[in-house]
């Protein structure tokens, strides 16, 4: 027999030139719920039907489900590792969990395309749910951060970032599924740029300007490029970011929303350990002390197989 593979969603498609951001929570009650359920069966038509506008836009939409969402959705049955959000840090300097139960996460090369479909997804849900978290995305010059510096230079590609992604047969009944983990940053642009060119690289590991990484023997060991690559048995373990800057200068809001999916929450998490906690202990990523992480949230995002199944 022909094994068929469940179709994943549009994970692993190139990073576009805009996106928007929005987390959402049920609202309580039976209503809600299956308003939410047969909403889910309608994305894909949505997407198609905005998309067709502008074909060569690139107009996608990933959604996600967190682990308090799953039950009342879906069922008791849920993905292996599906769980709440874990915080990790001191008071000081933590990893923050907040509420959400879906995940929309709209990308195009135009903003109208995204703003389009973030408005015809949400008509649909009404009071369903509650919008707790939105935020426009867009691509900052040559895929750079706020903070000037490259964005998701390690990303995988092609096959790469499938393997890296895709739940296999690890987990079967979720196979062609994703875990992502979603974060809000604000950044301190005033301290940042205060720093010389030459501390600001020291701070991150990399060259500003080339984006070339820094030497071992030069490299610190708390630079946010030294803590956020996770080994397993000895072998890189890859995940994929799809982060974009944000931002409103009028009120001094500069920020990266952080997005990172991978075929497992461990190494994302392992990530967020050594960020906020430190490796050792106490060696945390220097970034933290210009950058604040003010959202954070787990979700599973399944398959198109699966959303297309709560249509039967």
């Amino acid at each position: 027999m022909i094994k068929v593979t469940p179709f994943p969603q549009g994970i692993d498609t190139p990073i576009t030139s805009s996106a928007i951001f929005m987390v959402a929570t049920l609202a309580p009650g039976d209503d809600a719920i299956e308003t939410a359920r047969a909403w889910c069966a309608d994305i894909a038509g949505l997407v198609r039907a905005v998309g067709k506008r502008v074909p060569d836009g690139n107009l996608s939409c990933i959604c996600g489900f967190s682990f308090n969402a799953w039950d009342s959705l879906f069922g008791t049955h849920r993905p292996a590792a599906l769980h709440t959000f874990r915080e990790f840090g001191p008071p000081e300097r933590r990893a923050v969990a907040t509420p959400g139960d879906i995940l929309m996460h709209i990308r195009a090369d135009r903003m109208d395309l995204c703003f389009e479909l973030a408005t015809q997804l949400l008509e649909p849900l009404g009071d369903a749910v509650t919008v707790v978290e939105e935020v426009h995305g867009f691509r900052n010059f040559d895929m750079r951060s706020i903070i000037g510096f490259v964005d998701g230079t390690e990303n995988p590609e092609g096959k790469r970032a499938a393997e890296a992604t895709i739940v296999g047969d690890e987990d079967p009944a979720f196979a062609g599924g994703s875990y992502v983990i979603v974060q809000k940053y604000l950044h301190d642009m005033t301290a940042w740029n205060r720093l010389t060119v030459e501390q600001q690289e020291l701070v991150i590991g990399r060259k500003k300007l080339s984006d070339i990484e820094l030497g071992d023997d030069v490299k610190p060991t708390n630079s946010h490029s030294a803590l956020t690559v996770i080994e397993k048995d000895g072998k890189e373990v890859k995940v994929l970011r799809h982060n974009m800057p944000f931002g409103r200068p009028g009120s001094g809001e500069f920020g990266t929303y952080f997005i990172g999916y991978a075929r497992s929450p461990e190494p994302l998490e392992q990530m967020l350990e050594n960020m906020f906690v430190g490796r050792p202990a106490g060696n945390y990523d220097r970034l933290l002390d210009f950058s604040k992480a003010v959202s954070g949230a787990l979700f599973f995002v399944p398959s198109t197989d699966f959303i297309d199944a709560l249509g039967d």
